[in-house]
């Protein structure tokens, strides 16, 4: 860490993973930190990254010191040495030993970690070099997650002494606006979603019922046409029981009933004729069935062809506000983009009649301070005038006597 007073170079703004923080709407206007207090304090999160780094290198113990003293130097070997025989003595005390005395360890394997690292600073090849030294065999897990977490707090840091409150509040505008246009499109889907449920729910239950109409048609027809059968094969079977019966009877009494058969003939002759007429009538009723049941299902074809006209008509609207909503975020799209132009030429502008505003303000001082001085000036004379018109007359006084 420098000193204070010191200059420190510029510091280019590093790529942040959008894992880590949130997705930058308006980019910050600065890419560089020139006044030296930021700098400084990213300086001082880079020094502390790095010393963590090393500290995460450090080995448990020294399997090849004459590596280190090629890249680091005897030095740095020795401070290490005694690093780590420090740590050892610490982790050798027990829980019987003494508070003092645990904390003299401790204190004194800081204090040699300190010293260590101060000498590690100004060793470029100090990383490079702890990675051959030897083993590690405790877990660094917690210092790499602690690398980690500073390496992301100086993304934040620096994000944040880019970015000026003007940018911050324009930012935090825009991410209300697109989330409250987003709630706004769910909303509109989620109606038009419910509406097309409902009209497939409504088409179903429409179907339903047409289906159990024509269900019931075809039962009430089977019905008839089984009523129909048994009549007629009552019928038939009543006439040849009859037939048999009168047969039997003819046959003994031929010629006392010779007349009476010619008149059951005739009779005969009319019941066919009425059983035709009543078959006739029964056939009529089941052609007027079969029309009405033709009819049914014409109704029926003719209605399904509605609604499936009705279904593809719905199909295609939810088609074309489909079409619509895409050309909608297309268009947004390109909206956002004419937005962030317009923010930057306006701070452009901004910045334009904030340096016309100094400049006026410089000119309006010095035009105060000429004043002033031209003032002054005309006083000194006006009493220099008057000076010199008291010593005239007093002069003049001075000869009369």
């Amino acid at each position: 860490i420098s000193p204070p007073g010191d200059e420190l170079p510029p510091v280019a703004l590093t790529p942040v993973s959008p894992n880590k923080l949130s997705l930058k709407i308006i980019d910050p206007s600065r890419k560089k930190l020139v006044s030296p207090e930021p700098q400084r304090i990213v300086g001082v999160l880079d020094e502390c990254i790095r010393k963590m780094e090393l500290v995460a290198l450090l080995p448990s113990e020294l399997t090849h010191p004459e590596s280190l003293s090629v890249s680091l130097g005897g030095k740095a070997v020795g401070f290490l040495t005694e690093h780590l025989r420090v740590v050892k003595e610490r982790r050798a005390l027990t829980g019987d030993t003494e508070e003092e005395e645990r904390d003299a360890a401790t204190k004194g394997a800081r204090n040699s970690l300190l010293n260590l690292l101060r000498l590690l600073r100004g060793c470029p090849t100090a990383g490079a070099g702890l990675k051959g030294a030897g083993p590690i065999t405790e877990d660094r897990r917690g210092v790499q997650e602690l690398v980690a977490g500073l390496q992301e707090l100086r993304a934040v840091v620096l994000e944040r002494l880019l970015t000026t409150a003007s940018e911050e509040r324009e930012r935090s505008r825009h991410i209300q606006e697109v989330s409250m246009r987003h709630r706004s499109n769910l909303e509109v889907v989620a109606t038009l979603e419910k509406e097309v449920a409902a009209a497939i729910k409504d088409k179903d239950e429409e179907i339903s019922k047409q289906n159990e109409a024509i269900r019931r048609l075809k039962g009430s027809l089977h019905q008839k046409e089984k009523s129909s059968e048994d009549f007629v094969a009552r019928t038939q079977k009543e006439a040849q029981r009859q037939d048999e019966s009168d047969q039997k009877t003819s046959e003994g009494k031929q010629t006392r009933l010779q007349q009476e058969a010619n008149q059951l003939r005739v009779q005969l002759n009319n019941l066919i004729t009425e059983h035709k007429e009543a078959e006739l009538a029964l056939r009529k009723k089941k052609y007027k069935l079969e029309t009405e049941i033709e009819n049914w299902i014409q109704k029926y074809d003719t209605d399904m062809g509605e609604k499936q006209t009705e279904l593809e008509e719905m199909t295609v609207i939810y088609e074309e506000e489909k079409a619509e909503l895409r050309e909608l975020q297309e268009h947004y799209a390109v909206l956002e983009l004419e937005y962030s132009q317009i923010m930057e030429e306006r701070r452009i502008a901004q910045e334009k009649k904030e340096e016309e505003e100094r400049e006026r303000e410089v000119k309006s001082h010095a035009v105060v301070i000429i004043q002033a001085f031209w003032r002054g000036h005309c006083v000194r004379k006006v009493m220099k005038a008057k000076v010199k018109s008291k010593k005239a007359k007093k002069g003049k006084g001075k000869k009369g006597k």
